[in-house]
């Protein structure tokens, strides 16, 4: 089976891409990756969930930054949330369409970078997490 999906290493770069691109404010997602390559290789179960986590963080930070060049504009409800609630927010970074708002808004509000980034890789990490269960 690994000659039809290549190596572990090509497996694990090609789910980091999908998790990186997925958490951007492009469309796709990653989660059908995981669950797929966990199918065929459970060996692999804690990389392949590190490397979605931080691919997936590292494209929420993405959204991050963008918000953070974006000049002030009026409110909308995810920034009305991120504004309301904080940092914790980023907890939601993972659901779709909202999430990668949330991320813009979090950036947009100059919401601090170090709390803003942990809440958003923990609930990637458990959104991740669930499906690599359900995979194995």
């Amino acid at each position: 089976m690994e000659a039809l999906l290549g190596s572990e290493a090509a497996q694990l770069w090609a789910l980091f891409a999908a998790s990186f691109l997925a958490a951007t404010l492009l469309p796709g997602g990653s989660e059908p990756a995981l669950f797929a390559l966990l199918r065929f290789n459970s060996d692999i179960f804690w990389p392949a969930l590190a490397v979605a986590t931080f691919g997936n963080t590292l494209g929420g930070l993405t959204s991050y930054a963008i918000g953070r060049l974006l000049p002030e504009r009026t409110a909308r409800r995810e920034v009305a949330w991120a504004r309301r609630y904080g940092a914790p927010v980023l907890l939601l970074a993972w659901a779709p369409i909202v999430g990668d708002a949330l991320c813009v808004a979090a950036g947009w509000l100059r919401l601090p970078l170090v709390p803003s980034t942990l809440y958003m890789a923990v609930g990637k990490f458990a959104r991740y997490w669930l499906i690599a269960q359900a995979a194995t």
